[in-house]
């Protein structure tokens, strides 16, 4: 009985949890038509405001609104868009001092009557301080005020009573992506200045280059060729990548001795043998400036230890090993 009920309750969960997604998901198809139709031109008005300022854009909102404004200004900042968020209240007992008159305002809410914001509201028009607003209230107030409205479509809640701000928040945090990613394309905004403001954990790690982790200098294995074999096993043990770079008489990488060669070198007498003799012919090279996840693709797929990194000119200038890619969390 027990465990009979336990199922029922599984049952109606997933119900339930099913229903939710397909309710926001027809939310976010009716804002996708609305964007392909009359939502098309305040969108990219709001685009180019946000694009003209020389300030930050001023994320505001409350309740729901406020905590989908936090997460669209943060989306904003880590975008190459300065932005905050302020919230009405902190803003009606002082914090209307951090909005300058070249920033711009964004607010957010559904019905475009939130109390809060009227300080926010009569600030930005005494100032003359371009505001946009995402609402669902054609005539509210907030929509009266500002210089764009973002007008959201009418569209069922989530919540079976038609309450909890459901599916509409889900369209405040879609449009709010729009607008940063839109700008993103607009300003050219690429994968190292992603990294600028992304320094840390595995995103910070994914986005770092060749050059920014590879041993250089006197850490590089190379000999040149012509070497005799018990020298070049001498500086691939001293260096400690387990191989070593063959260098020709302009200084250009032509080939590559790893334990491995000299594992299937071991019936001949090495001794007598140059790098030549035993060396891999274009080995597989990097250029500095690909990403550490490009190096750890290449390693794995070739299941290889290390890639030497060249110029344009094909000459070595550095080492990246599988146990770099491991440290800085990658591999």
């Amino acid at each position: 009985m027990i465990k009979r009920a336990v199922n029922l309750v599984e049952a109606s969960a997933t119900e339930s949890a099913l229903k939710v997604i397909s309710t926001e998901r027809e939310g976010l198809r009716v804002l996708e038509e609305a964007l392909a139709g009359p939502l098309a031109a305040p969108f990219c008005n709001a685009v180019k405001m946000i694009g003209d300022i020389g300030g930050r854009v001023i994320v505001t909102g409350v309740g729901k609104s406020g905590h989908i404004g936090s997460k669209i200004a943060a989306t904003f900042a880590s975008t190459g868009t300065p932005a905050f968020f302020v919230h009405p209240a902190e803003a009606n007992h002082g914090d209307l001092g951090m909005i300058a008159q070249d920033d711009a305002i964004l607010a957010i809410s559904w019905g475009g009557e939130t109390a809060e914001l009227q300080g926010i509201l009569a600030f930005s028009r005494r100032f003359s301080i371009p505001l946009i607003a995402i609402t669902a209230g054609v005539n509210s107030t907030l929509a009266r005020n500002a210089d764009v409205v973002l007008l959201m479509p009418k569209v069922q809640e989530a919540c079976p009573h038609g309450l909890a701000p459901t599916t509409s928040a889900v369209l405040q945090l879609a449009i709010g992506d729009a607008i940063a990613i839109a700008l993103l394309e607009a300003r050219g905004f690429s994968p190292s200045d992603f990294r600028t403001f992304h320094p840390g954990g595995k995103l910070g790690a994914a986005l770092t280059h060749v050059r920014d982790i590879m041993h250089t200098g006197d850490r590089l294995p190379l000999v040149a060729v012509g070497t005799s074999m018990p020298d070049a096993v001498k500086t691939l043990s001293h260096k400690h990548f387990g191989c070593v770079g063959i260098t020709d008489e302009a200084g250009k990488l032509c080939g590559i001795v790893t334990e491995g060669d000299m594992a299937r070198n071991l019936a001949r007498d090495l001794s007598i043998l140059n790098v030549e003799d035993v060396m891999t012919r274009n080995p597989k090279v990097i250029k500095g400036d690909a990403l550490a996840t490009t190096a750890a693709a290449m390693i794995n797929k070739h299941g290889i230890g290390a890639l030497i990194v060249v110029d344009d000119e094909n000459t070595p200038i550095g080492l990246i090993h599988f146990h770099d890619l491991l440290r800085i969390g990658v591999a």
